[in-house]
Order: C-alpha cells, then sequence, then structure tokens
C-alpha cells in the first residue's frame, strides 16, 4: 500500500484566533461605515444633459421643464407646463419658478445647474416638505424627491419682473382686454 504524503498540523499560536476574529469585526465595520457614507444624505444631481453657462443665483426666476416623483416608488407628483402668454418674447419658455420662493433643496440643486442642461435632481425630506407636506398633496410625511429638471433659462428678480409690467401694459392695450365687447 501507498502511503500519502503527510502535512503535520501545527498549533494554533495563543491569541490567533482572537486576532482573526477582530479582523473579521474590523471588515465589517468598515464595510457598513462606507455603506452608509453612500447612502445620499443631502441634496444630489446626476446631470443627464449638460448645460452652458453661469448658474442662477438664489434669487433668480428659472424657466424649467420639470417632473416631481416620490424616490420611494416613482409616482409622479408634479409636472410642469408651459405658460401659454399672449405676447410672444416676453418670457422663454418652461414654468417660472422664483428660487427664493421654492423648498431650500430644489434652490439648492438649481443653483449648481446651467442653462439647457438636464439634470436629476435628489431632494432629501429635510430638505423638501419635511414632515408638513403641502395640503392636499399626494406628498407624504418625510418622502425624499426626485426631479427630472430641464433648465430652459433664468433671469433676475428685476429683469422678470420689468417683463410682467411689459406684459401687463400690452394687456391692457390690447382691443378688448379690459371690457367685453358688446353683443351685436
Amino acid at each position: 500500500m501507498t502511503e500519502v504524503t503527510r502535512v503535520p498540523l501545527h498549533p494554533i499560536a495563543k491569541g490567533s484566533l482572537t486576532k482573526l476574529w477582530l479582523g473579521v469585526i474590523i471588515a465589517v465595520l468598515i464595510g457598513v461605515g462606507l455603506a452608509w457614507a453612500a447612502v445620499p444624505k443631502g441634496v444630489s444631481i446626476d446631470t443627464i444633459t449638460a448645460g452652458t453657462g453661469p448658474s442662477p443665483s438664489a434669487d433668480d426666476v428659472v424657466f424649467v421643464r420639470y417632473v416631481g416623483k416620490l424616490a420611494s416608488n416613482g409616482e409622479i407628483f408634479d409636472e410642469s407646463q408651459d405658460l401659454p402668454l399672449p405676447v410672444e418674447g416676453i418670457f422663454p419658455e418652461g414654468s417660472p419658478l422664483p428660487l427664493d420662493a421654492m423648498v431650500s433643496g430644489f434652490q439648492e440643486g438649481a443653483m449648481q445647474m446651467q442653462k439647457g442642461g438636464k439634470y436629476e435632481l435628489f431632494i432629501p425630506s429635510d430638505k423638501g416638505y419635511g414632515d408638513i407636506p403641502p395640503p392636499g398633496s399626494p406628498i407624504p410625511p418625510n418622502a425624499d424627491l426626485l426631479f427630472d429638471v430641464e433648465i430652459v433659462d433664468f433671469m433676475t428678480r428685476a429683469d422678470f419682473d420689468r417683463r410682467i409690467a411689459i406684459l401687463q401694459q400690452a394687456m391692457q392695450g390690447s382691443p378688448g382686454a379690459s371690457a367685453p365687447v358688446p353683443a351685436q
């Protein structure tokens, strides 16, 4: 009968098993820490199509096209609509949103975007509506929000107000705008 080569087993050194378990525990803690660090804690922006030029400031009015969704299930809760304006050339296309009147997360995100760009904006609940969503809204308390945003253009609040005045003036000067036409 042939003999199989034997490998002698040496006893484990004192304390080696403890060091092994400590190493495993440390590796697990590092993994948990890295996973926790990867969870978004603030506003995050993914650029779909890069824009050009400067970014809006906190007191600008942005003209956007957007779709607002719940981050948890993708349910759409809001969608912009281009405003049909009676006088073309006064305002760009899109929905005008004064950034100083928006939730802090949308304002923070928009200030990192550029004209012509398309973005995906994640807003955690503490920078959105928190535990008090708008009355009658389909947004539940403490909901994280996700927006698909296209920045069409932006302008200063003063320029926006000036253009509103021009629009009002044009509406007052158009025939039939201020008084109904009598029936014949």
